[in-house]
């Protein structure tokens, strides 16, 4: 009996060293090596994980930090110091990335874009939009319950008086979560440097589209004809830019507009003013 139980014990170690060193020999053949720089990386890194930079997350932007796919510079939420602490851990340049924000199109607050009916509901852009579109008379216009605001981690856009929301472009890391927020598909991330921008996306046209709203485009085409060949396109009786054309764009293209819908921004309007931001985190 004993040597039975001996021989048992003996047979299961005997089993269990050569299962070890099995999962010993996979596991050194088959060990990935993980950079070491990754984790102090991510350390340095935002944390945010906005995807604003084109990658998954602030971990995956290590890693294509790490192989040289991609420059310090090219995360939007961090800033100057910030980049060039992780340019300098790495030695690498920090490169330059081109500023991209949030922009609205829409002009329409409450102060010229009326409402049909008013809604009573749960008080959410998406569960409005739902429900007979809002009750705006602009049934593609802004509905101004700040879905959109309440989305964004970076206190990047507030309403304003109007019941419009307004972007910070300081703030805003180009993330893209108002875009996905918006029912009315009103945001859209645009290069800091776009100037020309069609503040309306209604399909309206003429007095139609006047009545719904002051600052409608009302689909008369001046801003096509004014503007450098190629810039604007008349589509559907919506004036569309031609962001590929951005350099030959030109304020002239505004200059006709008779409701104001086509903007070029410039100067202070890229800026927004303290007063504005009082109340909103700042």
């Amino acid at each position: 009996m004993f040597w039975s139980v001996l021989s048992s014990v003996a047979i299961l170690g005997g089993l269990g060293l050569v299962f070890g060193a099995l999962i010993a020999t996979a596991h050194r053949r088959f060990k990935v090596f993980e950079d070491p720089r990754l984790d102090v990386l991510t350390d340095l890194l935002p944390g945010t994980n906005c995807g604003a930079c084109g990658c998954a997350g602030c971990r995956t932007f290590a890693e294509q930090l790490v192989e040289g796919k991609i420059q310090p510079a090219q995360c939007t939420v961090m800033g100057a110091d910030q980049i060039d602490t992780v340019a300098e851990y790495l030695g690498v340049e920090a490169g330059e990335a081109e500023k991209r924000v949030a922009r609205l199109l829409c002009a329409g607050g409450c102060d010229v874009a009326p409402r049909n009916a008013e809604y009573l509901g749960l008080a959410t852009c998406a569960a409005a939009s739902a429900v007979a579109g809002g009750g705006k008379s602009c049934t593609w216009g802004c509905l101004g319950l700040a879905d959109c605001e309440t989305v964004c981690d970076f206190d990047a856009i507030f309403m304003n008086s109007t019941e419009l929301p307004v972007v910070v472009p300081e703030r805003c890391t180009a993330c893209g979560d108002c875009v996905d927020a918006c029912p009315k598909d009103l945001f859209e991330i645009l290069p800091l440097e776009q100037k020309l921008i069609v503040q309306c996306k209604s399909l309206l046209e003429g007095e139609r589209a006047e009545s719904t709203c002051a600052v409608v485009c009302n689909g008369c085409g001046r801003c096509a004809l004014d503007a450098a060949p190629g810039v604007i396109d008349m589509i559907d009786g919506l004036a569309v830019v031609n962001y590929d054309q951005n350099d030959l764009a030109g304020p002239e293209a505004i200059a006709r507009c008779p409701t104001g819908a086509i903007v070029w921004l410039e100067g202070a309007q890229f800026a927004v003013s303290d007063s504005s931001l009082q109340g909103v985190g700042v």
